[in-house]
């Protein structure tokens, strides 16, 4: 059941991000445009798909809000991917963007989608203004330097620290760099809906540290066939991760006692919430 609901999130967003993307000027910038958002597992944007359904909010309703979070999550790919930052040429088993047009193509494709997520969370079809306003609002918070930036910050500042970063550091770092937009797409629903965002903030943040943690496990056991970008980096640069500190077995305890958490926060909607406690228990289990 999981499975084919992610499917269908998938198939949909594409189809919303092409439709969005393909009203862009002609040319090699839109082209490596569509390239950067093309593929993924898209759970970014099922956590909103899912967040708003248990508001009885229907798909096509938060549909823009879904593609939106999906071209951020894009933009922050292609720029990680960059020789300034992570130095990757590989990404969802194809050449980075950067490799295969230039870097001056890839700055602008990331900065162009970025842009595109803020015009997507303006679509009236998100409902009245001051929700898609709160919506911008909140995107901003978990995208800038509050959030995702801020731990894309600390993370570079990281590889050049004196010492290894602790447990506490490596969690706020990842609280900003996947957690804070796995955090608005969990509570998306609730925003659109008006409704009190308490119960899905707490299911962000177990899912989004059960990600990175889950991030870190494949790094070490994960292939570069199935993960579709190299493996084996964080050892290789003496980083500190989840499984460096806490061993390979800690780090998978750690992860399931966070789907545990992950699932008790989802207690107030129900059986509603089948979908997202499946998506807990996806993000450990996942190969890539």
């Amino acid at each position: 059941m999981f499975e084919t609901r992610l499917q269908e999130v998938q198939d949909a967003v594409q189809i919303a991000l092409d439709t969005a993307i393909a009203r862009l000027p002609d040319g090699p910038l839109r082209d490596a445009i569509g390239y950067a958002a093309q593929g993924g597992k898209r759970l970014r944007a099922f956590l909103v798909l899912e967040s708003a359904a248990l508001f009885g909010i229907p798909q096509a309703a938060a549909m823009p809000a879904a593609a939106a979070v999906e071209a951020l999550h894009a933009y922050s790919l292609v720029h990680d991917d960059m020789p300034c930052m992570d130095d990757d040429d590989l990404r969802r088993g194809q050449p980075t963007v950067h490799v295969k047009w230039d870097e001056a193509t890839a700055v602008l494709a990331g900065d162009a989608l970025q842009t595109l997520a803020f015009e997507l969370c303006c679509d009236p079809a998100l409902g009245p203004a001051e929700r898609r306003i709160a919506l911008v609002a909140a995107l901003a918070r978990a995208s800038g330097a509050e959030g995702m930036v801020y731990g894309q910050a600390l993370d570079i500042a990281a590889e050049t620290a004196a010492q290894p970063l602790t447990l506490d550091e490596i969690i706020r770092l990842q609280a900003g760099k996947t957690g804070a937009l796995i955090g608005f797409a969990c509570e998306a629903g609730a925003i659109l809906a008006g409704a009190d965002r308490a119960p899905l903030a707490a299911y962000a943040r177990a899912i989004g540290l059960a990600f990175q943690i889950a991030d870190d496990i494949l790094d070490v056991e994960g292939s570069e066939e199935a993960a579709g970008k190299r493996v084996g980096k964080d050892a290789e640069a003496g980083k500190a991760t989840f499984v460096s500190l806490l061993g390979l077995d800690g780090a998978k305890q750690r992860a399931a006692d966070l789907v545990a958490e992950a699932d008790r926060a989802l207690e107030p909607y129900g059986t509603k919430a089948q979908n997202l406690r499946d998506a807990a228990h996806f993000v450990i289990a996942r190969k890539n």
